[in-house]
């Protein structure tokens, strides 16, 4: 189910969140960059730009124990990540 409360800027805060998870730790940072091909200076020249937020997103999204611990750490449901996904313009995981 979609959050109907989740609008594009809690979307974007969500994903911006996501992605300060991610990169705290170093093997998921380069798991990252390795599998959405991005780049430290593609992702920090576009951190506002919804494809590079989906990427993080997809990231979370297509790995069950990442998306669990990063909703963990983030003190969310799971469905909040997949919902700031779908509410960014991704397809939705349901």
């Amino acid at each position: 189910m979609i959050d109907p409360n989740l609008n594009q800027d809690n979307a974007e805060t969500t994903a911006l969140l996501a992605l300060s998870w991610v990169l705290s730790d170093d093997g998921r940072a380069e798991r990252l960059l390795s599998l959405t091909g991005l780049t430290p200076d593609s992702l920090r020249e576009g951190l506002r730009e919804p494809g590079v937020q989906l990427a993080v997103l997809d990231f979370l999204a297509n790995h069950e124990s990442d998306l669990l611990a990063a909703a963990d750490a983030l003190q969310c449901e799971p469905g909040r990540i997949i919902a700031a996904r779908h509410a960014l313009g991704g397809r939705n995981y349901e």
